[in-house]
C-alpha cells in the first residue's frame, strides 16, 4: 500500500558510507542507507550547504525494506536518490551495494535482492532464469540513470587531450604503450607529449561500464577493436582494478595512466577527461549534456515492458558524446516480493520522476530523454 507524501523526517546531511558506518546506519529503524566502500556519495557533497532544502514530494509506502546490488558506475547517483527519498519516506529502507553488474544481475537471479543494477541489458538466458524468481512473470530492464564513460588520464602538462576511437582501441590493446606515439601526437597538434610509458587501466570485475566501452570501440574502430561487447574485459594487456572507484582511484595515482569510469568519479577525484574527436566539427567531452544527447538517439529494443536500448556508437552528430551508458534496474514485471513491492515501485517511480531525474546533472550523470523516462513511468506502475 502506497500512502501520500510524507514531509516530514529530520534534516541531515549526506548519510555516511563507509562499511562500519553504514552498518550501524542499517541498524537505526527507518535510515535510507546504501552500503558501499571506498569512493561514494555525491561528488559535490563536501560542498553542499548544512541546511537542506525540503524532502521531494514523493507518494511514499508505508514501510518495506528493498535491498539492491549492482552497477558501480550509478552508485552515486543511487546514493542520491536514496538520500533524498529517506528523508520523505523515512519509514521504508532501501539499500543498495555496488558489486558491479556482473554481481548485481547474479544476486537477483538467486533472489537475494528486490532489484538489481546492470549497464549492459539482461541476456536471453538471464531473462529465462529469472522466471523462477519472478512467478507468473519474468525480468525485464528498466532504463533509469544515463551518462558518459569518462577516459580519465594523468599527464602531467596535458590538460585538454584529445583521442579517437582507433587510437583508444589501440592504447586499450597494447599496441599504442607510450604517449609520445605519432597517432596521439596527430590528435593533439602543439601539445607537449612526454616520452612515457602508458599505463592503461581496465576493469577486473564484469563490468556494465566495460561492455559499453567494448561496444564503443567494436562499434566506432571495428578494424581496430575485434571483440565482442562483454561484461569481461577483452583487450591485452594493462592493468586492471575493482570497480569504477578503484579504475579512478588508479590513474590518478599513476602518472601516465588512462582507464575509464563514470564521469561523476572524474569530478570526485578531479581526474581530466578526454575529448573525443567522432569526426564532427569539434571533439566532445564528456558531460550530463552532451551524453543526453547522445542517449536521445537510441533506439527502444525491448519488448513486452523490457525497454532495452540500442546506441549509435558511431555517431557523429554535433554535440553528441558517444561512449555512453544506461543503468538498467532489473525487476520483475509480475511476481515480485509481496513484502517489497510498495516499496519498490514508490522508489522507483521517484527515481524516474521528473524530480528524481532533474538531480541528476548536478551529479555528473545524464538524465533520461522524456520519451524514454514516461516509459519507464508507465511500466513501473504496472508491475505487480
Amino acid at each position: 500500500m502506497v500512502q501520500h507524501r510524507h514531509r516530514g523526517g529530520s534534516r541531515r546531511g549526506f548519510l555516511p558510507v563507509g562499511a562500519a558506518v553504514a552498518a550501524a546506519a542499517c541498524a537505526v529503524t527507518g535510515a535510507a542507507v546504501i552500503v558501499i566502500s571506498g569512493l561514494g556519495g555525491s561528488p559535490d557533497q563536501d560542498d553542499r550547504a548544512v541546511t537542506l532544502p525540503p524532502p521531494a514530494d514523493i507518494a511514499c509506502a508505508e514501510k518495506g525494506k528493498v535491498p539492491g546490488s549492482g552497477s558501480t558506475a550509478q552508485q552515486n547517483a543511487m546514493a542520491r536518490w536514496i538520500e533524498e527519498y529517506g528523508r520523505a519516506c523515512p519509514s521504508v529502507r532501501i539499500a543498495y551495494n555496488p558489486l558491479g553488474s556482473g554481481a548485481g544481475v547474479a544476486q537477483f537471479l538467486r533472489q537475494a535482492t528486490a532489484f538489481g543494477g546492470t549497464d549492459g541489458a539482461l541476456k536471453p538466458g538471464d531473462v529465462e532464469r529469472s522466471r523462477k524468481v519472478c512467478p507468473g512473470g519474468q525480468a525485464i530492464d528498466l532504463p533509469m540513470v544515463g551518462g558518459p564513460i569518462a577516459i580519465g588520464y594523468n599527464l602531467r602538462g596535458v590538460d585538454n587531450l584529445v583521442l579517437d576511437a582507433g587510437t583508444l582501441a589501440r592504447i586499450f590493446d597494447s599496441e599504442i604503450t607510450n604517449w609520445s606515439h605519432p597517432a596521439i601526437h596527430k590528435l593533439n597538434p602543439g601539445a607537449k607529449l612526454p616520452d612515457l610509458p602508458i599505463q592503461a587501466v581496465h576493469r577486473s570485475d564484469d563490468s556494465g561500464t566495460t561492455q559499453n566501452l567494448n561496444a564503443y570501440l567494436a562499434g566506432a574502430a571495428p578494424d581496430q577493436w575485434p571483440y565482442e561487447a562483454k561484461k569481461a574485459w577483452q583487450g591485452k594487456g594493462g592493468h586492471s582494478a575493482a570497480g569504477s572507484d578503484d579504475v579512478a582511484g588508479a590513474v590518478r595515482n599513476a602518472e601516465g595512466a588512462i582507464g575509464y569510469f563514470e564521469l561523476s568519479f572524474a569530478g570526485k577525484l578531479k581526474i581530466p577527461t578526454v575529448r573525443i574527436d567522432t569526426g564532427a566539427k569539434e571533439p566532445i567531452a564528456p558531460s550530463p549534456e552532451t551524453a543526453s544527447a547522445g542517449i536521445a538517439s537510441a533506439e527502444v529494443v525491448g519488448k513486452e515492458g523490457d525497454l532495452t536500448l540500442k546506441f549509435d556508437y558511431a555517431t557523429k552528430a554535433e554535440g553528441a558524446y558517444p561512449i555512453v551508458l544506461v543503468t538498467y534496474e532489473i525487476v520483475c514485471d509480475r511476481g515480485n516480493q509481496t513484502e517489497t513491492l510498495p516499496a519498490l515501485k514508490s522508489f522507483l517511480t521517484y527515481t524516474a520522476s521528473e524530480e528524481g531525474q532533474k538531480i541528476l546533472p548536478s551529479i555528473h550523470y545524464a538524465p533520461l530523454p522524456e520519451n524514454v523516462a514516461s516509459r519507464v513511468r508507465k511500466v513501473i506502475a504496472t508491475l505487480s
